[in-house]
């Protein structure tokens, strides 16, 4: 049975990004191979915390991991474990300022990818969702205003004939690096470059649509397709549609937060769909098919003679579709009497005359009963 990612990291679930950044590298420097050489305990925790980190540290895994566990992470197709060791360096080589692997544990030659100018910034968008479009998922589509790669320069920044010059002072690495030792081995410390905001290069003609900055305004319609069974609260990564980055950078986000609205007829239980059905005295006595509403249209409904007010009846897989399943919660009927509140004198003669009859009246038997008071109770719930 797997060990749980908090327990392996040794964080909490609240726990923010730099703590489970810090954890990881602290195991990391622990186990490391170069460090455990020929130590395959130590070479399995290393990979146990790396697996535990590429969950944590990103905001859509450790959302399906903290609802569903291990097995919401099954099937996933962005999900890795790792059994090479450099798929491990490929991948987080970079928390380490990006060459604690390289170059303190033996100068292994790793390929380590170079960012261009400077990340977009991420955009939050709140979308209102029915109960309609929740028990089956929709496909939304929104406009969003945000910064676009320029249309002229494609995102370099420079004007048409120019180009890009390599920095001289980092040589197009964009970081400069400072190598110090201890007793524990080489480390280096790496910094901006100051000369050229550390992306390893300059410009110096700027493009005159976007003055050098590699974007400008603009509006795009994105595409959303939202899963059946999705709750207030969850949200939605869109990767690398969101803000353009400047003079090439990576793209930002798009983080979709979902918002459940009210609905005039029904209340949501989980999967479940609630609906307060009010029938007439004769119904509850006689018994009478209805007509109910449902997320899908109208449907028939049996009342059985001597139904009491509060009775719960189920609507089989009427309900919201079970997310990252096919399964489908019910539709739940609570039922309550009505009682009028107006009546002609007729209409009072005639119900004085029913109220003569004994089978109308409880017994003192069933009025001490558990079972009456619990239903009594449930009527007024």
């Amino acid at each position: 049975m797997k060990r749980d990612y908090y327990e392996i990291l040794g964080v909490s679930k609240s726990s923010n990004q730099d703590e489970i950044k810090k954890a990881y590298r602290k195991l990391a420097m622990q186990f490391h191979p170069d460090k455990n050489p020929n130590n395959k305990q130590a070479e399995d925790k290393f990979k146990e915390a790396t697996e535990a980190y590429e969950v944590l540290s990103d905001n859509d895994k450790r959302t399906k991991y903290n609802q569903f566990g291990h097995e919401g992470l099954r099937g996933g197709r962005d999900f890795h474990q790792y059994t090479d060791m450099n798929d491990i360096f490929s991948n987080f080589g970079d928390i380490f300022g990006g060459s604690i692997f390289e170059d303190a544990f033996g100068g292994r030659s790793r390929s380590r990818r170079q960012s261009v100018g400077e990340p977009g910034a991420d955009l939050k968008l709140k979308i209102p969702l029915t109960l309609v479009d929740i028990a089956d998922g929709v496909e939304k589509k929104i406009k969003i205003k945000k910064y676009k790669t320029c249309a002229t320069c494609s995102g370099s920044g420079a004007k048409s004939g120019s180009s890009r010059t390599q920095c001289s002072h980092c040589n197009g690495t964009g970081e400069v690096r400072q190598v110090s030792r201890s007793m524990f081995g080489q480390f280096v410390n790496v910094t901006m470059c100051n000369s050229c905001n550390g992306e390893g290069s300059t410009i110096k003609d700027f493009c005159t649509t976007c003055k050098g900055d590699g974007r400008e305004h603009g509006e795009s319609t994105i595409k959303i397709n939202i899963p059946a069974g999705i709750s207030e609260g969850q949200y939605m990564t869109l990767q690398g549609q969101g803000n353009s980055g400047r003079r090439g950078g990576e793209a930002g986000d798009v983080i979709v937060v979902f918002q459940e609205e009210h609905h005039e007829l029904f209340t949501r239980n989980g999967d479940d769909i609630i609906y307060t059905a009010l029938i007439s005295f004769t119904q509850a006595t006689l018994g009478d098919d209805i007509e109910v509403p449902t997320l899908k249209g109208k449907a028939r409904l049996t009342i059985e003679p001597g139904t009491l007010p509060g009775k719960l009846l189920r609507m089989r897989e009427r309900g919201i579709q079970h997310l990252n399943s096919s399964k489908r919660g019910d539709q739940i009927i609570k039922i309550q009497i009505w009682i009028p509140n107006k009546l002609t004198s007729k209409e009072k003669e005639i119900i004085k005359e029913l109220g003569k009859s004994e089978h109308l009246h409880p017994s003192e038997d069933e009025k001490n009963s558990k079972s009456f008071m619990e239903k009594l109770k449930n009527a007024f719930l």
